[in-house]
């Protein structure tokens, strides 16, 4: 039991390095608009789609050769 203890810290403790980009009251009221439930794990998931986002723009604007990331980076194709 002990070992599993452990790993939920040293797992709480990556998860937590990572800084919240999201202001967690309105992000919940937003989904609320919806008619849903916003589970504990929501805005962590979400936090993490935000950073993976921006990296992607980065690595665009950086391959048309540029250092400013302009909307049209955040497309998905």
């Amino acid at each position: 039991m002990v070992k599993k203890k452990k790993k939920k810290v040293a797992a709480k403790k990556k998860k937590q390095a990572i800084e919240m980009l999201l202001v967690a009251s309105k992000t919940k009221d937003a989904l609320k608009a919806y008619d849903v439930n916003v589970a504990a794990d929501a805005l962590d998931n979400l936090n993490l789609m935000v950073y993976w986002y921006i990296e992607q723009a980065a690595k665009r604007a950086a391959e048309n050769g540029r250092k400013t990331v302009r909307g049209h980076d955040f497309a998905i194709m």
